[in-house]
């Protein structure tokens, strides 16, 4: 089975999604099969037909099971899929490219094997240091607070913010920033965060420096969770949500967190029993992204396996 995606091509642009999906080559990101144009119903009309693996679930249909039946997902869960999150975002971010819709709903989920891998490219660019880009994109939950000041020199710390608002969300059973407009998700960031100092604007966007905003203190983050969150978690969410963005953490630095340590261990289950999928089978490419990281990005067994195999000239 097979996913197809229908788009209206206009004849003068090469497509984006195309050119950026045939890049991409991950075990945590949707696999483009082939493609093909169609005519439409219209004299000219052409579309572009992406054929991508077929997977049944997503992120947002599994949580809303869960806060429909009143529960929150099963932390191991929200670790499982988080982390495979993160391994797809330092993929795309070392190639340049930024997703710019990074939500529950592009996130498709393998129920039996536990595999996520990030679908939907759509809005996707490869960003280039002094070319302006729209603020108009990311879906109104998930976007940084930068997008909301209208930058058009972002950066790919987008997406580490979007990918911050999912987490706080699987954790909280609902979005953390709520907001019908631009305006009243900035008031939702701030009820939380507080008021964005002078320098923090100036990193989001220096024209609003002299903006007033409302002196509002930041709510703690223990009290923004329930009770029962594990600390980790909460350490991890304050991470990414920060407003300068090159105070968020990289998403490799987001995958060795001690958050996600429970899945380097040797003995650790899917809760049906199967093995985890494949968590750290990384490619030199990705262990050359962070190399100082490496060591605590690859469990013992993995770095065992690695050794092994280099050491048999595989």
């Amino acid at each position: 089975m097979v996913a197809i995606k229908k788009v209206l091509q206009d004849k003068r642009f090469k497509n984006r999604e195309l050119q950026i999906m045939r890049r991409l080559e991950h075990c945590n990101i949707v696999k483009l099969k082939y493609f093909f144009y169609s005519s439409g119903d219209k004299k000219d009309e052409v579309y572009l037909n992406l054929v991508l693996e077929y997977i049944p679930e997503t992120v947002y249909k599994v949580a809303r099971h869960y806060s429909k039946s009143k529960q929150t997902i099963p932390i191991s869960f929200i670790k499982l899929y988080m982390y495979q999150l993160f391994r797809s975002l330092a993929y795309i971010h070392f190639l340049g490219i930024c997703h710019r819709d990074i939500k529950p709903q592009n996130l498709l989920l393998d129920p039996e094997t536990g595999v996520l891998k990030l679908c939907d490219f759509g809005s996707a660019k490869h960003l280039v240091k002094g070319e302006p880009n729209v603020s108009y994109i990311c879906s109104r939950y998930y976007r940084a607070p930068e997008l909301i000041f209208g930058a058009i020199d972002y950066t790919t710390k987008i997406d580490v913010w979007s990918a911050g608002c999912v987490l706080a969300e699987l954790l909280l059973g609902q979005p953390i920033f709520p907001g019908d407009s631009g305006v009243d998700q900035l008031v939702e960031i701030i009820k939380v965060l507080g008021t964005p100092t002078r320098e923090q604007i100036r990193e989001m966007n220096p024209n609003y420096t002299e903006f007033k905003f409302p002196q509002i203190k930041s709510h703690p983050w223990q009290k923004v969770f329930r009770a029962r969150t594990p600390p980790e978690a909460i350490d991890l969410v304050s991470r990414l949500l920060e407003y300068t963005p090159s105070s968020r953490i990289s998403p490799l630095q987001a995958c060795a967190h001690t958050f996600f340590d429970e899945l380097r261990e040797t003995n650790t289950r899917l809760p049906n029993g199967r093995e985890l999928p494949p968590l750290f089978n990384f490619t030199e490419q990705e262990l050359s992204i962070q190399p100082s990281l490496n060591s605590a990005l690859l469990p013992r067994h993995a770095q065992e396996g690695m050794s092994g195999a280099s050491a048999s000239g595989e």
